[in-house]
């Protein structure tokens, strides 16, 4: 079975939820159901992992350290890219290698998704033109002034407009878990959602 290569963007000061709820909800799917399904991978349909600049810790917030399975330099090829964000997303909006590696990645990726300040990266990178999106509900100010051509939601937990943008931090399972019911079915999902004990938000938008 091809599995589709999901990355996750990490870097420091990245919010703990915004990557590791994906992360959990990504990972946990299985095309055969059941308990005992979950002990392999042989149908889990995601391949998830996490790239940073490089493979050196990150320290997201709360002071948790995390090592990036990869670095930008050698990143397999990513189907469905996951910008989050975080308080270190401010440092990198004019962080040019970072940008590039995010225009260049969702260039060829079949999926493109943010969860909160994320959005501000794929806005600076140029990925939100003409689009709808949404953030974090303290940061909808911000995405605005960036006047990168975007049209920012302010009531909405999710937008979809090719590219997919989730609001504040918890948010980000709840678009995980629309991504995996898009592509594989409500019964996938809301199996994985039973498996991992989550009472799913349906995110309009």
């Amino acid at each position: 079975m091809e599995r589709i290569n999901t990355g996750i963007l990490i870097f420091d000061d990245v919010e703990v939820l915004d990557f590791a709820g994906p992360f959990e909800v990504f990972s946990r799917p299985r095309l055969v159901p059941g308990v005992e399904s979950r002990r392999s991978d042989d149908s889990a349909p995601f391949n998830v992992f996490t790239v940073a600049k490089t493979r050196d810790p990150i320290t997201a917030t709360g002071a948790l350290t995390v090592v990036p399975r990869y670095g930008f330099a050698d990143a397999p090829a990513i189907d469905l890219l996951l910008v989050p964000g975080g308080f270190g997303s401010r440092r990198l909006l004019h962080d040019e290698e970072t940008l590039d590696w995010i225009r260049r990645t969702a260039a060829a990726a079949r999926h493109v998704t943010s969860v909160c300040t994320g959005a501000l990266l794929l806005g600076q990178a140029g990925l939100l033109q003409g689009r709808r999106a949404t953030t974090h509900w303290a940061s909808l100010d911000l995405l605005e002034s960036l006047n990168v051509g975007v049209t920012v939601e302010r009531d909405l937990r999710m937008v979809d407009d090719d590219v997919i943008t989730s609001a504040g931090v918890a948010s980000g399972i709840d678009m995980a878990f629309y991504l995996v019911e898009s592509l594989f079915g409500r019964e996938v999902a809301d199996e994985t959602a039973k498996y991992i004990e989550y009472r799913r938000v349906e995110p309009a938008g």
